[in-house]
């Protein structure tokens, strides 16, 4: 994985914590704007998240924070 989206998943993940607690859930889509700006970005994170673990649509904020570090 790129370490832009490593940073990126860890920035969105820590902010959903701090706002909302430790039970607040997020999708792959959460690190992403709401238009198709970068693909292959989105497809890494896609295939990391369905193919390589194997997660559910939502997950932990928690969880992925950890996978990811």
């Amino acid at each position: 994985m790129q370490n832009i989206l490593k940073d990126k998943i860890i920035e969105v993940c820590n902010k959903k914590i701090k706002n909302k607690g430790t039970n607040v859930g997020v999708s792959f889509y959460a690190f992403f704007a709401n238009k198709n700006d970068n693909p292959e970005l989105l497809m890494e994170a896609a295939t990391w998240w369905i193919m390589e673990h194997k997660l559910d649509h939502f997950e932990k904020a928690v969880k992925i924070k950890s996978l990811v570090e």
